[in-house]
């Protein structure tokens, strides 16, 4: 169903992180951007459809005015928005907001550091564009805070900040970007596995909390009211988002799955885990019953490789690109 194409080098390997890359595909230049993080580095490399050129730019961990920081970069994630396109970098200091290019950094927001060292770590990791204009960001205490995002410029508002979360926030997405009405547009997951389904607006409001079974969700979608949810356990539940209801649990992965994502117009769905699998599953949604299927279609092994971030180059699931720990290369496979 796939086949592998030539790689793209990278400058540094990826670092073991949940959800470690990032692909924003820009169709009036015939470009498409990677990012990889390792360490207190965003690698971003900059590929032409026709695989001939590539140019690559590496993003510094920043603490407000300081140039570069040794603080450990915990996700890098394009948002777009009807009106523009940014980059988020999220770390152990602060959330950084760039142009989509990395040419200019327009926003930074610091975490708040307890004066005195605790337990827990301090990191901001969860990123999803919502709406026409918000960027809501996880942070280690379990708040999402969300951001107000103008049109242009950098005046970038902290409008909201979600409290229903006691564990730190692994990952978040998002559906309806846009006009159109969804009843639930947000869904924010956690290390306890919980799982909370949000309607955004002025107002975030609180629509369903999921139960977690005190295992880590370490990637979650939302797909045409349908949540996906892929568990420390190797499995993938599927769950309606409004009312809780699990449509399918799949056993998907015989280890830890790093990464989901979904192609929105095929309603294909990409796996990757530290099971060094990628998998690929079509998801069909029922109307008249209401209810979701999930079929496997395709898996491919990269040999020897815990892999960290995998993810679809269009919206048709036609490409993907994967990338694993201690790997300087993205790999990326087309449909034969």
């Amino acid at each position: 169903m796939y086949h592998k194409e030539k790689s793209i080098q990278i400058k540094s390997s990826a670092s073991a992180l949940y959800n470690n890359l990032s692909v924003l595909r820009i169709a009036p230049r015939s470009l498409t951007y990677f990012t990889v993080v390792h360490a207190n580095v965003v690698n971003m490399v900059s590929a032409s459809w026709d695989g001939l050129n590539f140019s690559h730019r590496q993003l510094q961990s920043k603490e407000g005015n300081i140039a570069a920081s040794s603080s450990l970069i915990m996700q890098a994630s394009w948002c777009v928005l009807p009106s523009r396109e940014l980059l988020v970098l999220t770390s152990q200091k602060g959330i950084q907001m760039y142009e989509s290019d990395g040419s200019i950094m327009v926003y930074w927001h610091a975490l708040d550091i307890p004066e005195t060292p605790t337990a827990q770590a301090v990191f901001a990791r969860g990123i999803a564009a919502v709406r026409e204009n918000y960027i809501c960001v996880g942070v280690s205490s379990g708040s999402v805070l969300v951001f107000d995002i103008p049109s242009k410029g950098s005046n970038i508002m902290l409008s909201e900040v979600l409290e229903e979360h006691r564990e730190s926030v692994t990952d978040m997405a998002s559906e309806c970007s846009g006009s159109q009405e969804c009843i639930a547009d947000l869904v924010t997951a956690d290390d306890s596995g919980i799982l909370c389904v949000w309607k955004s607006g002025e107002d975030f409001q609180l629509l369903n909390k999921i139960p977690g079974f005190d295992v880590c969700c370490s990637s979650v979608k939302l797909w045409k009211g349908t949540v996906v949810a892929g568990y420390g356990t190797g499995q993938i539940r599927l769950y309606e988002a409004v009312t809780g209801i699990v449509h399918a649990e799949v056993n998907a992965h015989a280890r830890w799955i790093y990464s989901l994502d979904i192609a929105p117009f095929s309603g294909l769905l990409l796996s990757g885990a530290e099971d060094s699998l990628v998998r690929v599953w079509h998801l069909t949604l029922t109307p008249e019953t209401n209810s979701v299927e999930i079929e496997h279609l395709y898996s491919e092994c990269v040999t020897d490789t815990q892999i960290c971030g995998a993810k679809f180059c269009d919206g048709d699931g036609y490409a993907f690109a994967v990338t694993g720990y201690d790997l300087s290369e993205i790999i990326r496979y087309t449909q034969a």
